[in-house]
């Protein structure tokens, strides 16, 4: 038994699918608390659909994909905040005019112009085997990058997460500090695509934060258990991935469910506030 659990693991490719599944677990799972925290878990669904109009422009023209995706994807995300705060539009709506127009324009520019780049599917559903080394070390920088900017501007995405108009007026720059957390998010998933693919990342956004926020009411301790949780399921469900033979975007997210059902039962379903005996700064900070 425990041979064939390790018989994958002599597999360079197989490697690699392991370590950037593990990081993007973590990686979605630390950036999703405040995404589920601020009512936007839609929003990692949106964008992903966002940067895949970025990915087939990117495979018509030639581009790097992490450089066109990238910044398709960063631009539809500050579209969205651009919008909602000047127009009377809700987010959820945005998002939905915003990322469904862009995945549209993605499907329409491969139909007509054909693949040039990574496959389809790949990029739908994630693949074990589109993992290469820069992958490993992209996914790795992003994480190191996020990493710091969360810790760094703790205090300020924390206020601004919960009481934005307060934020706004004690000298929280909220409009930077969303726009910040656009591009770590958007960085994120772009990264992730290739192991998790377009129509599951934002399961692994939301749910090891919902696990997360069902076993603490700390705000501090919930960012260490989404992260932890997610790259668990990441490094599990690439693991059933090769063994099912089974797109591994899929396994991971229901890896996720299974966890997320587990948590549920044992805790009984209990209801959390929002803001219940969260570490949430009483001043906010100047940035």
């Amino acid at each position: 038994m425990i041979a064939v659990l390790l018989d994958p693991f002599h597999y360079a490719f197989f490697v690699k699918g392991v370590i950037v599944a593990t990081l993007a677990g973590g990686l979605c799972g630390l950036i999703g608390v405040y995404i589920t925290l601020r009512g936007m878990s839609y929003i990692g669904h949106g964008l992903s659909h966002a940067i895949f109009g970025g990915f087939a422009a990117s495979s018509i023209i030639t581009v790097n994909y992490y450089l066109g995706a990238g910044i398709w994807g960063l631009a539809s995300a500050l579209a969205i905040n651009a919008v909602t705060r000047r127009r009377r539009i809700g987010i959820d709506a945005a998002i939905g005019v915003v990322t469904t127009a862009s995945f549209a324009l993605g499907v329409a520019l491969l139909t007509v112009f054909g693949n040039k780049g990574p496959s389809f599917d790949a990029a739908l559903f994630g693949s074990i085997i589109g993992v290469s080394g820069t992958d490993v070390w992209i996914l790795a920088g992003i994480t190191a990058f996020t990493t710091v900017v969360i810790f760094t501007n703790y205090r300020a995405l924390l206020f601004a997460t919960f009481d934005p108009d307060v934020a706004d007026v004690s000298g929280v720059r909220v409009a930077r500090v969303d726009a910040l957390l656009m591009l770590v998010l958007s960085l994120a998933i772009l990264a992730t695509l290739t192991v998790i693919g377009v129509t599951l990342v934002a399961a692994t956004l939301v749910i090891p934060a919902v696990v997360a926020r069902m076993l603490t009411n700390r705000f501090a301790h919930m960012l260490f258990w989404s992260a932890g949780i997610g790259a668990i399921c990441g490094f599990i469900g690439m693991n059933l991935s090769y063994h099912l033979d089974v797109p591994s975007g899929t396994t991971i997210v229901l890896t996720g469910a299974l966890v997320f059902a587990a948590v549920l039962v044992t805790t009984g379903g209990r209801r959390l506030s929002r803001t219940a005996q969260l570490d949430v700064p009483s001043q906010p900070v100047r940035t």
